[in-house]
């Protein structure tokens, strides 16, 4: 059976078992900052699993998941991954032990034909109702349950005694035998045994408990079910491997890195495994819109890259590859997932960037590892230590085994403990600053107090009378705000918009006869919506009936502008290809920023043609359509909706003529002639093939646009030039300027060469070798080149240094040395790798004229006051 035919057969089998099919959610969780990846499939069900009502007590899914805990392990066991699939049947309130147990045997048992024999089944120890299920109702027999504890048949594991505290229950795992030849040979073997015979293959999580204190368990009202399958572990089974990474989706992976390598690489090597299973990882996660950086989720990938890249190395792949395996991953997961294929070019294009800034980073990375091993060196010293080792690690991504092999080449050792310390110390930061909590349950202030959904009529409504339904301060419940403190109001319906979606949130007053809050911000966490405010005067109490009124020009200008990123993407998608995709988005009152995958600058003809499609749309008033239909038949129509982002099953559909149709839950105009005009004030990068624009528009653009007029009135008037005129005039006055810094250029030359028989004289000399170190007052790096140059053919052997500061933090430097002097061994990148240390800064070169920069000139004097004593030991 293939892996697609086994994650279909298990969807359908739950909808023939009445449970709702919900898609994959997204790899980034919506709406739940407690999370940093998706990493297993009841994340998305978390409301449901905190008692909020649903209409759907059964649901299935096939969850995409991303874990990196055990990432050490991946590529060195048979079934540990970063990406995975978890298959899950979920039930809140309705079923509990006795049909999630009857549930996962009919369909191992009858649906995969699996030979009942070899199914074995652990039990937590205390929990009897279900070892009976599985003895009497199922009829396993007693020889193959197992009873385990707490850490091994528990959710959270260990939870009774350690924690945290909420909502956890027992669990019964579900065991393949692989029969006696696999593992450790013992007849006593069991699943209690980690030998590798039984593989576990289905986790029922029987949701019943909420602990409150140490082995504090009480009864839930509504008891869940929560099960998890893993589909490669599951699918390794069925195809009769023991592996993971030889089943179905796998082998043309691995086929495509063999090709890669350009020989016959051991397909089963870790190296093999860790690159495709990395890949699968960061292709998915790039297609739910993370993108590498260094932060939070973005350094996560960015890290998964450097590990395949290095890999690669391992197989001697030494240029950037991994984006080549995008396509397959895209085919071979296609199935189940046709958007990877829509948009493998651009997720291609990310990997692309991403693997060669790598490669320019490693460079630097032994430029820096050469410099701080040669300033211990000289410090008679012979470890790396844990902080240096770190940085090695960390910012430039070397894997600790490199590390060992670059520092043991130059006879130095590692201190182990230090990078320890450090390593652990960046795993605290990253716990605190992500927000991961130590539970998925962590409650925040709409699921721990059960607030209910507010009813949004801001669409239409702009003023509505309502009730105050929930009041905090400090983020906990109260009564009642006085004036001057500062509160959270959560009301029965409301004409504030919450933030989502890029548009910030709405802003106004809720107000009483006698009190008035003014609200500053909104917030939606799922449809509850949060004002944030202050009380400005009177007091405002729980249940009071108030009026919320909105900040309509605000409004209307935040309005404008959304629209106006509706229209700037399509323009960009229809100037640039429909490859572009959206990378993010901000809407406020005075301007708007559009984020956009796209690997290199706009020329000013793309700007102006991106312009001009959008003003077009705005002259020809175009009514803007909104329609609600099904979210498979939005996708039907062509709606843009974002690979990633999690939508409803009914969604909302803006439509601009035929030029633009996104889903979208903001708010928009009527008709595009009410934005005005429409002006891009700014185009730049923010991240590796992510560019971003900032515009305007209606009065805002009008007045930029006036300005830039003013601005070329002014230079015309400047350059007795006509608007037309002013290109060329100024680029004569820029061919001018290069003309006279050449000139000057040339005269300081002169200059200096008048003074070289003096600088020659003031030589000192080391076993022959002539040492020349000068300060130079005024001079960028090619007449400094050309300085050093000029003295070295006066002179051999010599060895020439010539440094400046060309500004508060910045100093330049040059070493050339004379044919004679590389006779006898001497380096220029060896010079000038050692005194950059003291300019904070790197350099290199050729072995005759090598160059540095550095970023701290004071250092300057130091660092020429080095030459004598290098040049004196090279030549010893």
């Amino acid at each position: 059976m293939t892996t697609d035919q086994l994650r279909q057969k298990f969807l359908d089998f739950f909808a023939s078992c009445k449970h709702k099919i919900y898609p994959s959610d997204s790899l980034v969780p919506r709406e739940d900052p407690t999370l940093l990846f998706t990493s297993a499939g009841m994340n998305q069900f978390k409301q449901e699993f905190l008692s909020k009502p649903t209409k759907f007590t059964r649901r299935a899914t096939c969850q995409r998941c991303l874990r990196t805990d055990d990432l050490d392990k991946v590529g060195k066991t048979s079934s540990h991954h970063t990406f995975f699939e978890m298959l899950g049947n979920f039930s809140f309130g309705d079923y509990f032990k006795e049909e999630a147990i009857g549930f996962a045997w009919k369909f191992l048992t009858e649906e995969l034909n699996l030979a009942q024999e070899k199914l074995w089944v652990s039990v937590y120890r205390e929990d009897e109702e279900a070892y009976q299920v599985w003895q009497d109702k199922v009829k396993v027999s007693a020889n193959r349950i197992v009873r385990l504890g707490a850490k091994e048949n528990f959710w959270p594991a260990n939870a009774p005694e350690e924690g945290p505290n909420g909502p956890c229950g027992p669990c019964s795992e579900i065991f393949y035998d692989q029969g006696k030849d696999i593992g450790c040979g013992s007849s006593e073997c069991d699943p209690g045994c980690d030998c590798g015979r039984f593989v576990e293959i289905w986790n029922l999580v029987f949701t019943q408990f909420e602990r409150k204190g140490k082995n504090k368990l009480e009864p839930l009202p509504n008891k869940n079910i929560d099960t998890g399958m893993g589909l490669e572990r599951m699918a390794a089974v069925l195809q009769g491997k023991t592996s993971n990474f030889e089943i179905d989706i796998f082998e043309k992976i691995i086929e495509s890195i063999g090709n890669l390598a350009g020989h016959s690489p051991n397909l089963s090597s870790p190296a093999c495994k860790v690159i495709a299973d990395h890949i699968r990882a960061v292709t998915f996660a790039i297609a739910d819109g993370v993108l590498p950086s260094n932060d939070q989720r973005g350094y996560v990938i960015r890290k998964l890259i450097r590990r395949a890249v290095w890999h690669g190395k391992a197989l001697g792949i030494k240029k950037a590859y991994l984006y080549r395996i995008v396509p397959t991953v895209a085919k071979v997961m296609r199935a189940a997932y046709p958007e990877l294929e829509k948009n493998r070019a651009e997720i291609a294009q990310v990997v692309k960037a991403e693997e060669e800034r790598f490669h320019r980073t490693l460079e630097r990375a032994s430029k820096f590892a050469k410099d701080v091993i040669a300033g211990l060196k000289k410090q008679g010293k012979n470890e790396l230590p844990g902080k240096e080792m770190f940085k090695l690690y960390d910012t430039y991504g070397l894997p600790k085994e490199e590390l060992k092999k670059l520092v043991s080449s130059k006879g130095f050792k590692l201190d182990e403990q230090g990078f320890a310390q450090e390593l652990e110390l960046q795993r605290k930061t990253s716990r605190s600053a992500s927000v991961i909590a130590e539970s998925v349950f962590v409650a925040n202030l709409v699921s721990k107090f059960k607030l209910k959904p507010t009813k949004f009529v801001g669409d239409k409504n702009y003023s509505v009378k309502t009730k105050v339904c929930a009041l905090f301060k400090d983020d906990e419940p109260a009564q009642e705000a006085k004036e001057a403190e500062e509160v959270k109001i959560v009301l029965e319906s409301t004409p504030f918009y919450g933030e989502s979606g890029g548009q910030i949130g709405d802003r106004g007053v809720i107000k009483t006869k006698s009190a008035t809050v003014q609200v500053l911000d909104t917030h939606r966490i799922e449809q509850v919506y949060l004002h944030s405010g202050k009380v400005t005067s009177g007091i405002i109490k729980l249940n009071q009936k108030v009026e919320a009124k909105i900040d309509l020009p605000r409004r209307e200008n935040i309005t404008h502008n959304h629209t106006a990123t509706h229209l700037l993407q399509a323009a960009l998608r229809k100037a640039l290809g429909e490859y572009l995709r959206q990378a993010g988005s901000w809407v406020g009152p005075d301007r708007l920023r559009f984020d956009f995958t796209h690997f290199q600058a706009l020329t000013p003809r793309e700007i102006t043609r991106v312009e001009e499609l959008v003003n077009n749309q705005i002259k020809q008033n175009k009514k803007l359509a909104v329609l609600k239909m099904s979210f498979e038949k939005a996708q039907k129509s062509g709606a843009l909706a974002f690979f990633g982002e999690k939508y409803q099953e009914k969604v909302r559909v803006i439509k601009i003529g035929d030029l633009s149709s996104e889903l979208c839950g903001g708010t928009h105009v009527s008709a595009t002639g009410e934005l005005g005009r429409f002006k891009i004030i700014s185009e730049s990068s923010v991240a590796s093939g992510i560019r971003r624009i900032e515009a305007l528009t209606g009065r805002a653009a009008a007045e930029a646009l006036a300005q830039e007029g003013n601005q070329l009135k002014k230079l015309g008037q400047a350059f007795g030039a006509r608007q037309e005129e002013l290109p060329e005039r100024i680029e004569e006055l820029l061919s001018k300027v290069k003309g006279l810094d050449k000139k000057l250029e040339r005269s300081r030359l002169e200059n200096f060469n008048l003074r070289i028989g003096k600088i020659i004289k003031e030589a000192k000399e080391i076993s022959g070798v002539k040492i020349i170190t000068q300060r130079i007052a005024s001079a960028q790096m090619n007449l400094l080149r050309l300085m050093a140059d000029s003295l070295r053919q006066k002179l051999d052997p010599a060895v020439v240094v010539l440094a400046c500061s060309v500004a508060k933090e910045k100093v330049l430097i040059v070493c050339a040395l004379s044919p004679k002097a590389r006779s006898l061994g001497l380096d220029a990148t060896k010079i000038i790798r050692a005194i950059s240390v003291d300019l904070e800064g790197s350099g290199g070169g050729r072995s005759d004229f090598a160059q540095a920069g550095g970023r701290k000139p004071r250092g300057l004097e130091q660092a020429l006051s080095k030459v004598e004593a290098i040049v004196k030991k090279e030549l010893k």
